[in-house]
């Protein structure tokens, strides 16, 4: 008797491989051998039953671990029952198939093979009521708004529940009638001969469409559908510290689903309005303010802007173009925690004096005369490098 081959070699996976992996390389090799696109192969044939036996087995957590643990001889007669109690009866009647379609512990052949034979999956087998879609919307709202938070009421167009049919779907007066293809269970069974015997497969109803009922009268103010659309007025609450691009979930604000089922969700993205002064990074709040030639040279008490209104800030003497200033908590709020802010950085820059009058450009250039290098410090190290890099 020829010895069996490893089932993960049949497959071409491991041990270690997932569920997923298995199912994907078990339909990569069942659709490579299959018997209906290999006719009369008997070698073709040979290697599906092994496919479809070492499937079987890897397939199943209880039957893979016995085999992990015992290898082939874990399933052999009167093996102590390991995955199948007496074992699959070495698939001489082909395993998991049977002259009626496929024992419990076979593979999922409507799942894999339902496209050949014209049927679909049980997983496309009567639906439960429809969830509502969400719907998707944009806002912009301004840079304190974003900061603080804010209750914005908007306009969102969406569908309800008609109110004529009340989602039946059906006209007043009448109701849905079970189908009669299908009997009402949405799903109807397809059994073809081929050369392995009967097989079954079990696709939506194309009457009913699944639903298991058959509107004959349709509801004439939502046409069947159980819907109306309709503009509404929401109101959405915009939390402290949400940042442009981010999205909100509001609940149950979008499409209305069908009976039984649960309204969509209203998605809104936010933008925010570029701010005149402000610009943010983060947390932070950035900006850049001008100051006078006699701020920065004698230091000057100024007034700066901030989200919460204006502050005053010390100008030191002597500051120079570029320096930053850090108001601590003058920032975003955290959109996680609103009590935790970030900080403000104002940067300054020396708005240098035009248009000046020949009395100011005389004192300008006395001011010049009389001025020491050790008042200008930056100048005077200039100066040295390029003393230096000249005498090389």
């Amino acid at each position: 008797m020829a010895t069996k081959k490893d089932y993960y070699d049949v497959l071409g996976v491991n041990k270690s491989s997932t569920e997923a992996e298995i199912k994907k390389a078990y339909r990569k090799v069942a659709k490579k051998y299959h018997p209906d696109t290999n006719p009369d192969n008997a070698e073709a044939e040979s290697k599906f039953k092994e496919a479809s036996e070492a499937y079987e087995v890897l397939s199943d957590s209880d039957k893979k671990a016995a085999y992990d643990r015992f290898g082939h001889s874990a399933f052999e007669q009167g093996a102590g029952g390991g995955a199948g109690g007496g074992g699959f009866g070495g698939f001489g009647d082909f395993g998991g198939f049977s002259s009626s379609g496929f024992s419990s512990g076979g593979f999922d052949f409507e799942d894999l093979f339902g496209d050949l034979f014209g049927g679909g999956s049980r997983r496309s087998s009567r639906r439960g009521p429809k969830p509502g879609a969400d719907i998707e919307q944009t806002i912009q709202i301004t840079f304190a708004e974003a900061a603080f938070g804010v209750d914005k009421e908007i306009t969102v167009q969406t569908s309800e529940t008609c109110p004529t049919c009340k989602g039946s779907k059906a006209k007043p007066g009448t109701h849905a009638e079970t189908c009669s293809k299908c009997n009402g269970t949405g799903q109807i069974k397809i059994t073809q001969r081929t050369i392995l015997g009967n097989m079954q497969t079990t696709s939506t109803c194309d009457v009913c469409r699944g639903e298991g009922k058959v509107i004959k009268e349709k509801c004439t103010t939502c046409r069947g559908t159980g819907k109306v659309k309709v503009s509404k007025k929401v109101t959405v609450n915009i939390p402290p510290g949400i940042d442009t691009g981010q999205t909100l979930r509001v609940n149950g604000k979008g499409e209305a689903g069908d009976i039984g089922a649960p309204d969509g969700d209203l998605l809104l993205t936010i933008y925010i309005k570029a701010h005149e002064i402000f610009k943010r990074d983060g947390n932070s709040v950035n900006m850049r303010m001008p100051i006078s030639f006699k701020q920065a040279a004698l230091g000057a008490e100024v007034s700066v802007p901030t989200l919460d209104g204006n502050v005053k800030l010390d100008i030191k003497e002597g500051t120079q173009t570029g320096t930053k200033f850090r108001l601590q908590g003058k920032g975003i709020p955290s959109l996680r925690n609103p009590k935790v802010r970030g900080d403000q950085y104002v940067e300054v820059y020396v708005e240098v004096p035009k248009n000046l009058s020949a009395t100011q450009k005389e004192l300008l250039e006395k001011f010049d005369s009389n001025t020491k290098d050790s008042h200008q410090p930056e100048q005077t190290k200039f100066k040295q490098r390029l003393e230096r890099l000249f005498k090389k």
